[in-house]
């Protein structure tokens, strides 16, 4: 098939590497002139993992990222609110903490090494003829040729979602976080995804993601992460850099120290997040895929996991369900009990973890610090973190 993927994210990539392979004549759009990734640490589960190893990418993906076995989150005072080991689901589960720009590199190589080919430079804004061969309108103003399959995987804040999907429902988030890469050349963080919580207002990480493609020779990095409402950026470059870094250190002061050195507010970007629900993600010969698809809150860290597994999953689809009007409702019937799962569990942890309630945040400490020495409830726990949840 001629196949069209429009932008170069998780999804995309890893979507142009299995179909370039599979034979099919790949082009992926992109709007910017050269394919980026945007964003800083993931944390890649036992489900993503699984995902990459279709591809052949998880060794390289674990020798470049770090180790995690463990996440914890505790408040200032050292009260336990989360302790769930990847064991407890499964022995020998692992994740994987990655930088981003690691990830990005391994897929783009994988897609460019099978035969798909970019057109950079050339946003797309509208298609046309979907339900029999769809073209693609771009931002330059020229309509393409037909194609056999378009696939949409422009992210959570996709323009072309309720073009495929009219009734889709989006949200944006009043809560966020700024981020930034940190050297942590003592490998202090090594096996733990480390959180900080003080109410529902606070919240703090750090995240081991190994090498930092930027800097190879600064050794071991750390992905930090500070929840925000994103109406109150503007409050937090006002106070001023130093009086950030005093507030983090006096929360949590291994994290102060991650962040000690840095001179410029600049070094922090600002993740703004979306909750959205699509009743479907096809429209004819054009598919929702990823983020595009299923845009939720990181609280599970399962984006990107999600979109690995969207990419093998239609894959395999298109390779058991000839022809393409059999393969995507196959696929979306595969994809959608665990997408479904992953939907509601995010959007009921969101405010569990990032809002202004008082009382939310004192049970949760209360009611999570004690079912978490329950060995169904961190079974369960762990299960889910692992990537197998889904609705029966």
């Amino acid at each position: 098939m001629r196949v069209a993927i429009i932008g170069s994210g998780i999804a995309g990539l890893a979507s142009a590497a299995h179909l370039a392979r599979a034979g099919h004549e790949v082009t992926v759009f992109e709007r910017f002139e050269d394919p980026k990734p945007l964003g800083a640490g993931l944390l890649l589960q036992p489900s993503g993992l699984a995902a990459l190893d279709t591809l052949g990418l998880r060794t390289q993906a674990e020798a470049r990222g770090a180790r995690v076995t463990r996440l914890l989150g505790r408040t200032p005072r050292g009260r336990t609110v989360l302790d769930l080991r990847y064991a407890d689901g499964r022995p020998g589960d692992i994740g994987i903490g990655i930088h981003r720009a690691s990830l990005f590199q391994l897929l783009l190589t994988a897609a460019q090494d099978a035969g798909a080919q970019w057109r950079t430079s050339a946003g797309v804004v509208w298609i046309e003829d979907m339900d029999t061969q769809p073209r693609l309108s771009l931002d330059t103003g020229e309509m393409t040729e037909p194609f056999d399959l378009a696939l949409v995987s422009d992210g959570a804040h996709s323009i072309l979602r309720r073009h495929v999907c009219p009734n889709a429902i989006e949200r944006v988030y009043p809560w966020g976080a700024l981020w930034a890469v940190r050297p942590d050349p003592d490998g202090q963080r090594d096996g733990e995804l480390d959180q900080v919580y003080d109410g529902c207002r606070v919240m703090i990480g750090l995240l081991p993601i190994g090498d930092d493609p930027a800097h190879p020779e600064a050794g071991p990095s750390v992905s930090f992460f500070w929840s925000l409402r994103t109406d109150r950026v503007g409050d937090w470059r006002s106070a001023g850099l130093q009086a950030f870094k005093d507030s983090v250190a006096g929360y949590w002061p291994r994290a102060g120290q991650a962040i000690a050195a840095v001179d410029q507010a600049e070094t922090f970007n600002e993740a703004r997040y979306l909750d959205g629900v699509c009743a479907r993600w096809r429209n004819g010969q054009v598919l929702l895929i990823g983020d595009a698809a299923h845009p939720m809150s990181p609280q599970l860290g399962q984006g990107a996991n999600l979109a690995l597994s969207d990419a093998a999953a239609l894959n395999a689809a298109l390779a058991d369900h000839a022809p393409i009007t059999r393969a995507l409702p196959a696929y979306e019937k595969t994809r959608r009990p665990t997408v479904t799962y992953y939907t509601w569990m995010s959007r009921l942890l969101t405010p569990v973890f990032q809002s202004n309630s008082t009382l939310i945040g004192w049970v949760r400490d209360l009611v999570f610090g004690l079912t978490c020495r329950l060995p169904v409830f961190r079974n369960w726990m762990a299960w889910t973190l692992a990537g197998r949840g889904r609705l029966p």
